[in-house]
């Protein structure tokens, strides 16, 4: 019995997926990456805090202001930035709006759409991640006030009984559901599933998790019609789980990496943005170079979209003072240059010790 396939409806026309590859292709340049700077107002409360710093909305703008307006070496090696919400209406001290500053950079503008993740019933504390409602209203909004590009974080936990096929399921679904209502409004949606590094899984079992999840992940894309030319993908690299006693060089895990994605993510997917997870700045560096100099073929750019492993030294240097803030500039713009040279295999580690090889792992990860 032959069934006949409806056409998609309604379908993205020639020019709107023309505009959404064209935005895909600008954000993943070669030796580019992405800015995410979209920590929510919690999240960011939690790295002030730990610098002594009040949670207020200015000394969210003044720091953020200090990642953006970072000198001209900051355009070689970033290629997007993820906002918040509330980042995407702020404005410099001269009150040149944040998002028209990096645009006026040639640097694309994101945003981060989700609402947070939530419990999903009947699971082992598994999640899902809401914001559907009014995402198409959102996208609209976010497009006129110059965003290109969004992103989604679905949460999935490794354990003897985890992720289960309902998560899996539900999360891929959600996360295809947000890319079609992108994609409608002009937005390049990046997709997110990430599978966090707690337990004591090693780099097999993560890699067997990260191969199901984005088998589910893709297979859904295809099934609600998303255009995969005008898409990213955010996954997590193949790592052992942080409480393994097991340690892997960064060709192990960059192999493992690269053979799970080589087996899920189609080659039409322009590029593939890797989080860095809690990795200490300069591991997420080391495995990212590692990545990309893997022996095997790799249809996508394979770059960064990091958030604390591009800031965790600049914020250590700032600490809320305004005469740090040339020094932690300069701190941000040394590790996007550095994370710029690995997404090509042209990255050379001294060895970082300090800030740089701290941890920045936090249990249970929400943002």
């Amino acid at each position: 019995m032959i069934i006949v396939m409806p056409h998609q409806y309604p379908a993205l026309t020639t020019e709107q997926k023309k505009e959404l590859q064209e935005i895909a292709e600008r954000i993943t340049t070669p030796g580019k990456g992405i800015l995410a700077a979209d920590e929510s107002t919690g999240s960011m409360g939690k790295r002030l805090s730990a610098i002594g710093v009040d949670n207020t909305e200015e000394n969210r703008r003044l720091y953020r202001q200090l990642l953006f307006t970072a000198d001209e070496r900051m355009d070689a090696c970033i290629g997007g930035v993820i906002f918040f919400h509330e980042t995407l209406y702020q404005s410099t001290d001269d009150g040149t709006n944040f998002a028209q500053l990096i645009k006026d950079r040639g640097i694309v503008v994101g945003i981060k759409v989700d609402k947070g993740v939530v419990p999903l019933a009947g699971t082992d504390g598994e999640t899902t991640t809401q914001g559907l409602d009014g995402l198409a209203e959102r996208c609209a909004q976010y497009k006129a006030d110059g965003a290109d590009f969004a992103k989604w974080r679905s949460v999935l936990k490794i354990s003897e009984h985890t992720p289960s096929e309902l998560a899996i399921m539900e999360n891929a679904n959600v996360l295809a559901r947000y890319a079609s209502i992108c994609q409608q409004n002009g937005i390049v949606p990046i997709v997110e599933p990430e599978i966090l590094p707690d337990g004591d899984h090693d780099l097999k079992r993560c890699q067997y998790v990260t191969e199901k999840v984005l088998a589910a992940v893709y297979k859904a894309l295809s099934d609600h019609h998303v255009y995969l030319e005008g898409t990213l993908l955010k996954p997590n690299m193949v790592t052992p789980g942080h409480a393994c006693s097991k340690k892997y060089t960064s060709e192990e895990i960059a192999m493992a990496t690269v053979t799970a994605l080589r087996r899920t993510v189609p080659p039409a997917v322009t590029g593939v943005t890797f989080l860095s997870g809690g990795q200490s700045e300069e591991e997420a560096s080391i495995n990212l170079n590692a990545i990309n100099l893997c022996p095997l073929g790799k249809p996508w750019a394979l770059t960064f979209s990091y958030g604390r492993a591009l800031q965790a030294s600049a914020l250590n240097t700032w600490r809320g003072e305004r005469e740090n803030e040339k020094a932690a500039a300069e701190q941000f713009i040394k590790r996007a240059e550095l994370n710029g040279l690995a997404a090509q295999g042209k990255y050379e580690s001294t060895g970082e010790s300090g800030a740089a090889g701290q941890s920045l792992y936090v249990a249970n990860h929400a943002y």
